[in-house]
Order: C-alpha cells, then sequence, then structure tokens
C-alpha cells in the first residue's frame, strides 16, 4: 500500500471528488427531461446486482431525473431516497449508471457514502468510473481512485483497466501506459481485455514501438498469445474494413 500511495502521489492524483452546485445547475438549465425505467428500452448492459428492479427503484429513478434543479435534487435525496432499502438505493444508483445519467449517478453515489449502512464496495466504485472514463471526465475518474484506496479498498484488475481505458480516451497515452505500469507493480496480471485495449489504442496512435513491447508482454500474461494476436489483429483489420465502406 505505502508503494501505491508514493505511485499515485507521482502520477498526481490529490484532489477530492466532488460535484459543484454550479455544475448541477448548468447540467439541470441544459437537460431534455427523458425518463426511462430501463426494463424494457433497448438491450440492458450487465449489472452490478443481477436482479430485476423493484417498484421503489424505478420509482426512485423517475424523480431523480425529473428533478427541476439542484435544491429538488436534494430534497428528492432526503425525502424520498432516504426511505428505500439498501438494496433498492444501489439498484437506484446501478440503473442511473446505466442509464450514462452522470451527474444524477454521482449525486447518489455521495448519498450513497454518507448513509449510515454504508460500506465500500469495489463493484460500486469500478463501475462508477467506467462511467466517467466512458464520458471522459478523466480527473473525477482519477478522484474516485483515490477515494477507493483511502476508504480501505485495494484496486483490482477491472480498476486498473478501466482507467487504462479512460486515459486513452482522452489521449493520455503516457498516464494510460503508467497505470498499465502500476498494475503490473501491484500484483495483476493484465488479462485479454486489459492488452487489447493496449494494443488497439496504441496502434490508432501509431506507438509502434510501445505496441512491439505489449505485443512481446502478452507472452508472459496470456494463454496461447500468438492466437491471441491474431485475433486482435483480425478483428482490427475488420473494424478498418468497415471504416472504408
Amino acid at each position: 500500500m505505502g508503494n501505491l500511495s508514493i505511485q499515485l502521489c507521482e502520477m498526481g492524483f490529490l484532489k477530492e471528488v466532488q460535484i459543484s452546485r454550479r455544475q448541477l445547475n448548468s447540467f439541470f438549465s441544459k437537460k431534455n427531461v427523458k425518463t426511462v425505467c430501463g426494463l424494457r428500452n433497448g438491450p440492458r448492459k450487465p449489472m452490478w446486482r443481477s436482479r430485476v428492479l423493484s417498484s421503489e427503484a424505478i420509482q426512485a429513478v423517475q424523480s431523480v431525473k425529473l428533478a427541476k434543479s439542484a435544491d429538488k435534487l436534494e430534497e428528492m435525496l432526503k425525502n424520498k431516497l432516504s426511505r428505500l432499502l439498501k438494496a433498492d438505493v444501489l439498484d437506484t444508483l446501478n440503473e442511473l449508471q446505466r442509464q450514462n445519467e452522470v451527474h444524477l449517478a454521482l449525486k447518489v453515489f455521495n448519498f450513497v457514502r454518507n448513509e449510515e449502512w454504508y460500506t465500500p464496495d469495489l463493484s460500486v466504485f469500478n463501475s462508477m468510473i467506467m462511467m466517467l472514463g466512458k464520458n471522459k471526465f478523466i480527473e473525477m475518474a482519477e478522484q474516485l481512485f483515490v477515494h477507493m484506496i483511502k476508504e480501505g479498498l485495494h484496486p483490482d484488475s477491472r480498476t486498473y483497466t478501466e482507467l487504462i481505458g479512460a486515459y486513452f480516451r482522452v489521449d493520455l497515452i503516457e498516464k494510460a501506459m503508467e497505470m498499465y505500469e502500476l498494475m503490473k507493480i501491484s500484483g495483476f496480471c493484465p488479462d485479454k481485455l486489459t492488452m487489447s485495449i493496449l494494443i488497439r489504442n496504441l496502434e490508432k496512435a501509431e506507438e509502434k514501438e510501445l505496441v512491439v513491447r505489449v505485443k512481446n508482454e502478452c507472452a508472459n500474461y496470456i494463454d496461447y498469445p500468438e492466437k491471441f494476436l491474431k485475433e486482435i489483429e483480425s478483428t482490427n483489420f475488420k473494424r478498418r474494413s468497415i471504416d472504408l465502406v
């Protein structure tokens, strides 16, 4: 943990994760409300809790999304969400993540962390980091990573992979590689998903030396590396062919 803390400081993970009232008010002023319960609208992505949403959780999602201002949202969290069962609150958070309601999910996440029953959960943090990374809120993703450490959780391979992907989305190649090295130093072996993300994005950025290095390292972490690299090349070729059409 000591070495990890040093590495985090060197990489600039310093700030507290937060969302300001100004950000919230800006969000509400631009928001075009469209309430979706998430049960029948398109394919459902894997959820942290693999269960059907209760009617209470569905109503909570709708109420949060219909809040017209930061004050209304705070009132809703205090008066409605606080009365729900723990499982329903967590399902509400997960559904907001699934619908990519970034600002609302952050508010509910902070609400959850202030509840008496709250205990840090790595799956919840990983899902939040994934959502923030997907939306290019890289500083918030970094801050959440720090909070996760402070709350006594240890990053796993998914945590590192989500951050690597987040860095590539904003073209921070050096930081992506630093996170890859931190992953290995921390004792986690990169899996096929991690290596695929690295190779695909490094090739896209035309980082030829890094591509060669990562491909060579596949032999250390992946079973049947030659087959794996052929699969990646085949996938990349198909993508390039589609782009040319």
